[in-house]
């Protein structure tokens, strides 16, 4: 794969980048939400250069999917640089009440200094298919905003008003146009924040595949009754497949088949909980 020509940044991507540079005046608060597997290729540079100087939450979403280890020491590291952690389970919403604790802290704080009071105002931002939605869902208690498991679901801008009164604006996914780190490209794709049809199911699950054997070998083994890991990963995905009975005529390998089930599962925690970086 040609990974070092990603050029990823389509029109809605400028639009969404001049969305949030004229709202940013608007709001009090910016919760940048991160991936838990991934929570350095998950950083937006862009995001970080637009909201220098407004204060700032980090939620490394997704914490259900990654070693929770490493997300313990990810957690340390962006608080040693001054930021404000946060690690939630988005799906069954665990340690929200968390969030919504810090929420009220930073409204109290922000009306001591200011002569009138009004709710916080905050602003979601982060690269696509990272949770989001599913995190406003959680904020509001109800299914008001549209989710989905693909990238770009979110398209244009949302204001939504949380029960406590608080005012929350919603961003559509942003990405950068140019990924310099081919890995930070790769780690995108593996996480489902790039369509898989930038780079093909089958490549993408191959270098994912590579990855794993490396890193979590254990993992694949159990999951897909592997005898063992070979050094080939070609013998890897070739296992995999016969394991499954992914066969088309003529005893050919699916790669298709394949590469989209090892995509799938991983993306739902179903190889385990697993980080693809850490903070070496």
């Amino acid at each position: 794969m040609a990974l070092e020509n990603i050029n990823w940044y389509p029109g809605h991507m400028k639009k969404t980048r001049e969305l949030i540079q004229e709202n940013l005046k608007a709001v009090d608060v910016v919760i940048e939400i991160i991936d838990s597997r991934i929570p350095y290729s998950s950083r937006n540079p862009i995001i970080d250069e637009l909201v220098a100087g407004k204060k700032r939450i980090i939620v490394l979403g997704k914490s259900d999917l990654a070693d929770a280890e490493a997300t313990a020491a990810w957690k340390a590291y962006f608080e040693k640089q001054g930021n404000r952690t946060l690690a939630l389970n988005l799906q069954s919403g665990e340690n929200i009440k968390l969030l919504l604790k810090a929420l009220e802290e930073e409204e109290k704080l922000r009306n001591e200094v200011k002569s009138f009071k009004r709710p916080l105002r905050m602003m979601i931002v982060g690269v696509p298919n990272v949770g989001k939605s599913s995190l406003i869902n959680r904020l509001i208690g109800k299914r008001s905003t549209m989710t989905g498991d693909r990238p770009g679901v979110t398209k244009g801008k949302q204001w939504v008003t949380l029960s406590n009164g608080m005012q929350l604006l919603d961003t559509p996914g942003i990405l950068w146009p140019k990924f310099e780190d081919p890995k930070v490209g790769l780690a995108l794709a593996f996480c489902g924040s790039i369509k898989d049809d930038i780079l093909g199911v089958q490549d993408l699950a191959f270098e994912l595949i590579k990855v794993l054997e490396k890193d979590y070998p254990n993992n694949l083994k159990e999951r897909y009754k592997l005898d063992e890991i070979s050094e080939e990963t070609i013998e890897n995905m070739d296992a995999i497949a016969l394991k499954r009975g992914f066969i088309l005529s003529g005893k050919r390998i699916d790669y298709e088949r394949t590469g989209r089930t090892v995509l799938d599962e991983f993306r739902g925690g179903k190889l385990g909980r697993i980080s693809l970086e850490k903070p070496e």
